[in-house]
């Protein structure tokens, strides 16, 4: 059976259109967990090839992650085999997106925190532990070699993810629960 050309991402696809294809994807994932497994409307090989077209640009990988990681469903909470393996198909550019997820929602646990915002720092916190768990489950040594050079930086203040640091503003806080999650990420 092969896939929907409406479910595989072009290789100029924008950012917009990235998330606009996540979203049919999901909805069609969701809507094969309610029904009996002869029903599915996709294979674990069909979710593998249409989130592989994803994650092969940076525009499609970013739309993929900021709707895969912030769905209020719970696809992302068990990510399916296919998706696993489409984001292995893709490392440098899966694993630079998955540290910074990781990053910047530690860091967006903390600031919601503290400006009493608790249903966007519980939104922050369900981002940090999906791309902990992804980090995780994919064990690819390009999550762990950008890992470790995040936290070098974090130690030094200089380094490639300074700018990072910087342009974000993050605060000795925020850097602290970025360290934190990083590091307990790749163990």
């Amino acid at each position: 059976m092969s896939i929907p050309s409406s479910l595989l991402a072009s290789e100029s696809i924008t950012f917009e259109g990235a998330i606009e294809l996540t979203q049919s994807l999901l909805a069609k994932i969701e809507a094969d967990s309610l029904r009996d497994s002869y029903a599915s409307q996709l294979s674990e090989a069909q979710i593998e090839q249409a989130v592989a077209s994803l994650v092969k640009t940076m525009n499609g990988a970013r739309g993929f992650f900021v709707t895969y990681l912030t769905d209020e469903g719970q696809v992302a909470d068990r990510p399916s085999p296919g998706a696993i393996e489409a984001l292995r198909s893709a490392p440098e550019i899966v694993a630079e997106l998955l540290v910074k997820n990781l990053a910047m929602s530690s860091a967006m646990v903390v600031y919601h925190s503290r400006h009493q915002s608790e249903e966007r720092a519980a939104g922050s916190a369900r981002v940090q532990g999906r791309s902990r768990n992804l980090i995780q489950i994919l064990q690819m040594p390009a999550c762990q070699t950008i890992a470790s050079e995040m936290l070098a930086n974090l130690q030094d203040a200089s380094g490639e993810y300074q700018e990072f640091f910087e342009r974000w503003g993050y605060d000795d806080e925020q850097k602290m629960a970025i360290r934190s999650a990083v590091s307990e990420a790749i163990g």
